[in-house]
């Protein structure tokens, strides 16, 4: 471990990043790099996608995980491991210690979706469900390191994850020599760490872009004031990036080496999900989705050639389906309407015929009679509509005007 005169923070080499990539050999995948058409043409240059969703346990963090349990000391890997976290952490750690055959013990959120719980299960970790939130299930690993002597495995803030996480930038590097521009998803900023270092070192003219969800952006504050702070919340959808506040020791790599990071909507995070879906066939998480949410929102930002790490593929189906429907719906092709029309024999008939000319296909349909806002004569209808784009949506909306009728939401 090498240690920064500056500010006596343990720091990261490319000879570290190295030495990771030896030991993952024949453990980590070297993921596969697909090129985007679609993107392509939107940036104006060739876009890759680096698909590490196609990872051993469904993201980059087994990485990190095995090369720091593989540089435990026998008596730090006889009292086992210990870690917190509401998915890919933990199945991470989960896997790297049953490769290694040392003991793991996983927090994770009562509330953390089923099949990760189920996934980091088999995979052989003791999962304890503990805390709403990820801060209580942390401070209850903590308490566990400190009881059992376990080793506690940071998700980010530790030399060796980050020379581990380091290895997806050799990777970028051999499989797109000509590569100008990587863009990374960024929470606790493990993963753009390690992919800065080896970069910057051996491509210093290559560009490196951190990517967070606005409602949870701890390194835009923390940059402006010259260390880590924390955001007062953490809210969004994309959970593999919602962290409120940077690590110590990927911080000041960040500082030093990542030319900028970037914001995106939930909007943007929930078209770039649909998207990898639909045009690159691959399930890719919304934190996974973050670079190429960063291409969508601001395409003529990015030189190319350009590749976008797609970080993790490991969501919920459930949040998945919403997830989906946002996304079309933020792309103009899913709409939801609320009116109110006269409670008589085949008024729904006639408000289904009205759609139907202007060819809007309907998903869902509920229809309310009784509520006290309602008059005696009157029902509301919501409807869930597939439309084609935002001027079909205006379409739609002009026609039921057209035909009469008041759209209340």
């Amino acid at each position: 471990m090498n240690y920064s005169t500056a500010d006596s923070l343990p720091t990261v080499t490319p000879d570290d990043v190295r030495g990771a990539q030896k030991m993952l050999s024949g453990v980590a995948r070297v993921t596969a790099m697909e090129g985007s058409r679609h993107l392509s043409q939107l940036v104006g240059a060739p876009v890759h996608l680096k698909c590490e969703n196609l990872q051993r346990t469904g993201s980059f963090k087994l990485r990190g995980a095995y090369v720091r349990i593989a540089g435990l000391l026998p008596e730090e890997r006889a009292a086992g491991v210990v870690a917190a976290s509401a998915g890919n952490h933990a199945q991470g750690v989960a896997l790297a210690s049953a490769l290694l055959g040392v003991r793991s013990t996983v927090f994770m959120p009562k509330g953390a979706p089923l099949p990760k719980i189920s996934a980091t299960r088999e995979y052989g970790a003791d999962v304890r469900l503990h805390g709403q939130v990820v801060d209580e299930t942390l401070a209850a690993a903590q308490e566990y390191a400190a009881e059992t002597g376990a080793v506690f495995i940071h998700p980010f803030d530790h030399p060796d994850i980050i020379a581990g996480q380091g290895t997806v930038g050799l990777e970028i590097l051999e499989q797109c020599p000509d590569v100008r521009t990587i863009v990374v998803g960024t929470g606790g900023g493990g993963l753009i760490a390690g992919i800065a270092t080896v970069v910057k070192a051996l491509r210093p003219d290559v560009r490196v872009v951190g990517v967070q969800a606005e409602g949870a952006a701890a390194y835009p504050p923390s940059l402006a004031a010259g260390r880590p702070v924390s955001v007062e919340s953490a809210a969004t959808m994309a959970d593999g990036i919602r962290v409120g506040r940077p690590g110590d020791v990927p911080f000041s790599i960040v500082r030093d080496l990542v030319d900028e990071v970037r914001t995106v909507s939930e909007d943007a995070l929930s078209a770039a999900v649909l998207l990898c879906m639909e045009r690159a066939k691959l399930v890719v998480e919304p934190a996974g989705a973050s670079p190429v949410a960063a291409l969508l929102s601001d395409p003529g930002a990015f030189e190319g050639r350009v590749v976008a790490v797609l970080s993790g593929g490991n969501v919920d189906p459930v949040l998945l389906q919403r997830i989906l429907r946002h996304g079309m719906a933020a792309q103009g092709r899913y709409l939801a309407v609320r009116l109110r029309l006269t409670d008589r024999p085949g008024a729904l008939a006639t408000l289904l015929g009205v759609l139907s000319l202007v060819d809007a296909n309907v998903l869902d349909v509920s229809h309310v009679r009784t509520d006290p806002r309602l008059g005696l004569t009157e029902a509301e209808v919501e409807l869930h509509l597939e439309t084609k784009g935002p001027e079909h949506c205006a379409e739609v909306g002009h026609a039921l005007r057209k035909a009469g009728y008041t759209v209340i939401g």
